[in-house]
């Protein structure tokens, strides 16, 4: 760590420079604030060459959506034991608000010394916030040495690199496709975890019939409905999804057009419960599962963090739950929906990096962090036991015998396997998708789920945004 203030004082004016301006308006700031953020670059403490704190000590406060804040708070306990004079106060950020609360910050002294960045157009896109962060480069090649992208995970390497820039260290990645159920909750009505779109239906119809809600999803929320829109189109044709956002498919082809009626068919069905277009994935949805309102929730491998008994507690007193009893949750493969035999198909990207906000007075010891979280064993090693994301660092695994799950004997072997292929998977989740095709996708699947807009017409309107793109 002893190069960090020599590598940032080396870094130019030039690394601040954004080639993607019109992208700050869709955090809601609109150019005002992305010029202003490109004008304040050039008196920047990077620019100038200034670089004031250290490497070792200091006071750096860190905005992100994820993690839960007291699984940051585990991952701060566990940094000070090595760093115990940089002292790290984690903020955490709703994340339907982040990118409006963030862009002004940063274009100021007032921001966080450290903030998450993620791959694609969703929160804290790279190519949106990337002006505002340091080049991580020189840091990261200083401290692995040159073969340094060799020994992290590609998707966080690609994810969060934009035009050779390293705007953030990824912490680790998340992976969707699958559904996570309350298997007591399935035991007390001797049910089996649906496979097929049928067999998902009947399970809905016999909870239901019991007062029991079956399924639920905050499908207000776009980025969780693309999720399941992916996960229909993996299901459908794999790898398709992924090559229509990079212009490589068409929107209007036939597949397509199935996978939205299928998607029309969980609202219609029964199977999205009353009113899912008005909720929101967090904190509406994730309580409502959390508190044993519904059995099943779409979610992905972050959620893995809640089969850990304490966590689970946590997140079931904030769902409203008093003296809660943790129950069995287990993760399942998105049922066969198109009866085509393609399960178990997971995408995925970085879940967060952390970038190092080029208006910061502390940027040595906010490099020193976001190296110490994402490239060293130590850091990848309390990444892998919060079990809210699979390391970035190869060859690190959780220490499942030291963590506390509710159930063991239920729940071990589905989760080591859910992070075996998980880690696997090459699919991307938001990576190819630009923010012109985000905003038009989340448009679309409400509008189609309303019924609104027939799939025919939603469909041809996100191809004419992503022909327009490309």
């Amino acid at each position: 760590m002893a190069a960090i203030n020599s590598l940032i004082a080396e870094r130019t004016e030039e690394d601040f420079m954004s080639r993607n301006i019109h992208s700050w308006q869709r955090a809601g700031v609109g150019a005002l604030a992305a010029v202003s953020l490109v004008a304040l670059t050039s008196c920047s403490n990077e620019a100038s060459g200034e670089v004031e704190g250290s490497a070792t000590s200091g006071n750096i406060t860190w905005w992100g959506w994820t993690p839960d804040k007291p699984l940051a708070d585990s991952l701060i306990e566990a940094f000070n034991e090595e760093y115990p004079d940089i002292d790290v106060e984690f903020v955490s950020k709703p994340i339907s608000g982040y990118d409006a609360v963030l862009s002004p910050a940063i274009t100021s002294s007032d921001g966080p010394d450290v903030f998450n960045v993620a791959p694609g157009s969703a929160n804290g896109g790279v190519d949106t916030f990337q002006a505002g962060a340091i080049d991580l480069r020189p840091a990261v090649t200083e401290e692995l040495g040159d073969d340094w992208e060799d020994q992290l995970a590609t998707a966080g390497v690609e994810g969060l690199t934009v035009d050779d820039k390293v705007v953030g260290l990824s912490a680790g990645s998340v992976y969707s496709g699958s559904l996570w159920i309350n298997q007591d909750i399935f035991d007390e009505y001797g049910l089996e975890p649906p496979t097929t779109l049928d067999e998902w239906k009947e399970v809905c119809e016999t909870l239901e019939a019991e007062g029991q809600g079956c399924f639920v999803q905050g499908a207000g929320n776009g980025a969780f409905d693309m999720d399941t829109f992916e996960a229909i189109m993996e299901n459908i044709e794999p790898g398709l999804y992924a090559k229509a956002s990079k212009g490589e498919a068409s929107y209007t082809s036939p597949q397509f057009i199935e996978g939205m009626e299928i998607w029309k068919s969980l609202f219609d069905d029964g199977i999205m419960q009353d009113g899912a277009v008005g909720l929101q994935q967090y904190p509406e949805a994730n309580n409502a599962f959390m508190s044993g309102d519904y059995a099943m929730v779409m979610m992905g491998t972050w959620y893995t963090q809640y089969t850990v008994r304490d966590t689970m507690v946590s997140a079931m007193e904030a769902a409203g739950v008093s003296d809660p009893e943790p129950f069995t949750m287990v993760p399942i493969d998105f049922p066969d929906v198109a009866g085509t035999g393609n399960t178990g198909n997971y995408f995925g990207d970085a879940d967060y990096g952390l970038a190092v906000n080029g208006q910061s007075d502390q940027q040595a010891a906010a490099t020193t962090f976001a190296l110490w979280l994402g490239t060293s064993e130590t850091g990848q090693q309390a990444v892998a036991n919060t079990l809210n994301d699979i390391p970035s660092l190869t060859g690190i695994q959780p220490e499942w015998e030291d963590i506390e799950l509710v159930d063991p004997e239920a729940q071990l072997e589905a989760l080591q396997d859910l992070t075996e292929r998980a880690s696997v998977s090459t699919e991307p989740r938001f990576a190819t998708v630009d923010a012109a095709l985000n905003d038009a996708f989340q448009e679309v699947l409400i509008g189609v789920a309303r019924g609104q807009e027939s799939a025919e017409d939603g469909l041809a309107t996100l191809q004419a945004v992503n022909d327009e793109e490309q």
